[in-house]
């Protein structure tokens, strides 16, 4: 007698179609995805959340996705596959000088006050948070900004960078500092000559940044979420650019107060382009187009 054809809803993923998702079953994922991370995903993100958590099935050669759900909330005490998963459920989108007048600003406005505050006296050490820093494009582009704007007295100043994320992944690609060639395409052609390594050989296509460059930024796993952070100083900048829109409105106002409790007086904040603090925070006074400086400082 023949066999019975398997059902492709039960194949397991990569030897034949993909499993379906139930409406039960995103909406567990849903849960737990904003549970550990704070990203809120609607209805229309489900194909997104069945096409990266399908590779998870794959490496784990699970038949389905409550298979998959079962052994994140069982079968993981040491929670090793919980960290993929969160790695699958994050976007890794970033780029050189992406949002380029932030670092316009930063050339322009700010980094000229600062050193003429210096020349009054004025203090020399500049501590600035990359948050949300994905594959490590934006920390290295603040980095490459400072040291060139500060180039004359740079050995004078004490600059320190910490760039982090929630993903591992991404994060062990920023700390490697190396990018395909066609990536640095929008860093100037002096910065890039100045900061940045061109491979030779096996290595051809490819760019390093300096160990110089490197030197200034602190790479470090950090879930926004999480309380507390373990964050001993106040910034002079924060950028957390195009992370508030993966969050509710209560978790935006929350993660923003928190950034802003972080901030010297006067202390710059950052946010994406479509990210707005409209009523969010009377803390912080808009400077630009998304650059807001913390005001009524109290200390403490």
């Amino acid at each position: 007698m023949p066999l019975r054809k398997q059902r492709s809803d039960h194949l397991p993923p990569g030897r034949g179609a993909s499993p379906h998702i139930t409406s039960q079953e995103f909406l567990l994922f849903r849960d737990l995805v904003y549970a550990h991370t704070g990203i809120a995903l609607g209805p229309h993100k489900r194909e997104m959340l069945k096409a990266r958590l399908s590779r998870r099935l794959t490496a784990l050669d699970l038949p389905n996705f409550g298979a998959y759900y079962r052994y994140l909330r069982e079968e993981d005490p040491n929670g090793e596959e919980r960290a993929r998963f969160v790695n699958a459920m994050t976007t890794k989108v970033t780029g050189f000088f992406r949002e380029e007048h932030h670092f316009k600003y930063l050339t322009e406005r700010w980094v000229p006050v600062r050193r003429e505050q210096a020349l009054q006296g004025g203090s020399r050490r500049i501590r600035i948070w990359s948050a949300g820093c994905s594959t490590g494009e934006e920390p290295y582009t603040i980095a490459l900004t400072l040291r060139d704007c500060l180039a004359a007295g740079l050995a004078s100043w004490d600059v320190r960078i910490l760039a982090s994320d929630i993903d591992t992944d991404a994060l062990a690609r920023a700390s490697r500092g190396t990018y395909p060639v066609e990536r640095a395409a929008p860093i100037p052609e002096r910065l890039l000559a100045r900061h940045l390594l061109r491979g030779t050989g096996a290595n051809a296509g490819f760019l390093r940044v300096r160990p110089e460059l490197q030197a200034l930024i602190t790479f470090r796993r950090i879930n926004l979420m999480e309380d507390p952070w373990l964050i001993h100083t106040r910034f002079d900048a924060i950028f957390c650019r195009n992370v508030l829109i993966y969050f509710d409105r209560p978790t935006q106002q929350h993660l923003v107060n928190r950034l802003t409790h972080l901030l010297h007086e006067d202390g710059l904040l950052f946010l994406g382009h479509s990210e707005s603090l409209h009523g969010m925070c009377p803390e912080l006074e808009h400077v630009e187009n998304t650059i807001y400086r913390r005001v009524g400082f109290a200390g403490g």
